[in-house]
């Protein structure tokens, strides 16, 4: 390996040891996508998400991306960093970095070249054999903390959609939704999903 290769190449960080930054995050050289939540790493699966996690974020990405055109809402789908400051906006100083599969932000001051820094309107996570306990519920915490107005959670196998709605700083769930129910969004006023349409067709 020769010199240019040395400082490049980031040796890859601990998971288990160490609070980790965006300024961190950013020097990382890494084969498989991380996030960062409260400066804890997180990793994504190395494999490509499965076939029908990609069909439902498919069917509900075109969905919001048709509804919001030309509009000032704006949809975005992973790969897209969503930056959750505390205290600072200071790269070095935020210490939480995840990349939701589906985010609306209606606030264009919260977007720059490097995605999204503030809370999104929406996020939607689509549940993955990869998703272990201890992410989802950190998720839920900071995504409540950082004022996210609305979460989704979607199972793609047992075909259901659970909406997490922010009620003077905390989230108040729906019931449980499947076919033939039809999702209205707070955060994203006269948006509505037919939950018949996105689990058509997967199996």
């Amino acid at each position: 390996m020769d010199t240019e290769e040395k400082i490049s190449k980031v040796e890859e960080p601990s998971s288990e040891y160490g609070v980790y930054s965006y300024e961190d995050y950013l020097s990382w050289n890494m084969d498989v996508m991380v996030e960062l939540i409260k400066g804890k790493i997180f990793k994504k699966a190395a494999a490509a998400p499965r076939r029908r996690h990609q069909g439902i974020s498919g069917n509900v990405f075109s969905s919001f991306h048709s509804f919001l055109k030309g509009k000032k809402c704006k949809v975005y789908e992973a790969p897209f960093d969503v930056r959750l400051p505390v205290k600072s906006r200071k790269n070095k100083d935020i210490h939480t970095v995840v990349q939701p599969d589906i985010c609306v932000i209606c606030d264009p001051s919260k977007l720059d070249d490097f995605g999204c820094i503030g809370a999104p309107d929406l996020i939607i996570e689509i549940l993955s054999p990869g998703n272990n306990q201890l992410e989802l519920t950190r998720k839920y915490e900071v995504y409540q903390e950082s004022g996210v107005r609305e979460y989704w959670i979607i199972h793609p196998d047992e075909h259901t959609l659970l909406v997490y709605t922010l009620v003077d700083g905390f989230y108040q769930p729906s019931r449980l939704m499947t076919h033939g129910d039809v999702v209205k969004s707070i955060a994203v006023p006269e948006f509505e999903l037919e939950l018949g349409e996105v689990f058509r067709d997967l199996d």
